[in-house]
């Protein structure tokens, strides 16, 4: 019986000269050679490169940069010494305050391709902090037995293997600045081989680490790791299933952050799992656009789709009559509930529905609301859209974290329901990476 060995793909080894035509979503530039489209890694528009395959498929090739021969005005040096292998960031080779111009190129592009739809005015970008902005992150954590190291911090670029970092310039420095002592700490465990990864949360003032553990931590290592969270200020928690399964360490007090945000005399808690925005400055100028975009008023009834925490639904309901906030995640709806119980708002109600699936059945599906905020996943919002017929809003506000999602919903809001969209624009929530936060405005036509 024969065998087929997979074999790894020769890659030519001659380095190819190219001009970078366009920028991909992610941050690559985009060459064409042989009519086939190459994306290369921190290569920019405008720019003459010579570059070296590292992948070639049917439709499309992946390549490295080797030399820039003539440079882009807008690159820079990046300035952490692991970029080109962490794969967290794409774009510390672009001047700071150009990220985002480019980013906000993409999203016009975006709506033009995919949606159909041309934005008659551009927001003004909302920018913040460059650097150690970021305060939720998973980082990833392996003991590698050659190096006798314990790695952690984030993948490789395009490799699953966890790059060999020792910090973390746009981590928030409480958490960024102490990736090697927690590869220290966490190599002398007892089941250091038994930690995949770190769930961090950082709020205004508490920092929690949610450490995974696949076997329980002795009581030496318990002591280890008390004396860690004292050291640096940090708590440490642990993990041994699922996200409910997250507690402190025995002994140590349960901790959970909060974030406030001071224009609307709010102050939210949340577990160390729970999703929440990673930029807080621009957290608070984001809420401050929509709320101020949509004037509110007391006759308002304002339904926020993909509601998570309540991180809109609170500040608008400071603002509105009553705001319906609906969220798939249960554990995420008690905790928005606990949180208008916190703030002592009266006038917001949670439920839990999947927004993909048939809504016709919910009691609050049946109703009409006067405006709509959604802020869905990287997905999109597609299925929910027909609704909107039912729901009648006179105005929309969507945030998102895809703009080719968003732009596909812009054409299905835009050709198909009705609207008109008024303006859109970008926000810097994620600096030195290639994600696009975006925001669109739509009014009834």
């Amino acid at each position: 019986m024969s065998r087929t060995r997979s074999r790894k793909k020769v890659l030519p080894t001659t380095v190819i000269t190219a001009e970078i035509n366009a920028l991909t979503h992610d941050g690559r530039g985009v060459a064409y050679i042989d009519n086939k489209a190459v994306f290369i890694d921190e290569a920019l528009p405008g720019e003459t490169v010579e570059f070296l395959y590292t992948d070639i498929r049917k439709d499309y090739a992946e390549a490295r940069v080797v030399n820039i021969i003539t440079a882009s005005p807008l690159r820079v040096e990046a300035q952490c010494p692991h970029f080109g292998v962490c794969g967290g960031c794409s774009f510390q080779h672009v001047k700071d305050e150009e990220q985002i111009m480019l980013k906000q190129g993409l999203l016009i592009e975006q709506f033009k391709r995919i949606g159909k739809v041309t934005i008659p005015e551009i927001w003004v970008p909302l920018t913040g902090p460059h650097w150690g902005y970021r305060r939720k992150a998973r980082m990833g954590v392996k003991y590698v037995a050659k190096k006798d190291r314990v790695l952690v911090g984030f993948r490789e670029r395009r490799h699953p293997y966890l790059a060999e970092i020792d910090s973390c310039k746009v981590m928030h420095p409480r958490v960024g600045t102490k990736l090697l002592a927690l590869g220290e700490l966490i190599g002398s465990l007892t089941i250091r081989d038994k930690i995949p990864q770190i769930e961090v949360a950082l709020g205004d003032t508490v920092c929690v680490l949610a450490v995974r553990v696949l076997e329980p931590p002795s009581a030496e290592d318990l002591e280890k790791m008390r004396d860690f969270s004292h050291h640096h200020g940090i708590s440490l928690h642990v993990q041994a299933k699922g996200p409910d399964t997250i507690m402190p360490i025995p002994g140590e007090p349960e901790l959970m952050p909060s974030y406030a945000l001071p224009n609307y005399g709010l102050e939210f808690n949340f577990k160390p799992a729970m999703f929440t925005q990673v930029n807080y400055e621009i957290n608070q100028q984001m809420i401050n656009r929509v709320v101020n975009e949509m004037t509110l008023n007391e006759h308002d009834h304002v339904l926020d789709l993909f509601c998570g925490l309540g991180n809109f639904t609170l500040p608008m309901a400071t603002k509105a009559g009553q705001v319906t906030g609906i969220e798939g995640d249960q554990p995420l709806v008690n905790h928005a509930k606990a949180n208008a119980v916190h703030n002592q708002l009266s006038n917001v109600e949670f439920f839990a529905a999947d927004l993909s699936k048939d809504l016709s059945a919910y009691p609050w599906a049946q109703r009409t609301y006067t405006k709509i905020l959604l802020d869905p996943s990287r997905a999109g919002a597609s299925e929910v859209l027909p609704y909107f017929k039912r729901w009648q809003p006179e105005l929309i506000v969507y945030v998102s974290c895809n703009p080719s999602t968003l732009a596909r919903d812009a054409g299905i809001l835009v050709n198909d329901l009705g609207y008109r969209l008024v303006k859109a624009g970008v926000m810097d929530m994620f600096p030195q990476t290639g994600h696009v936060e975006s925001i669109a405005l739509f009014v009834k036509a």
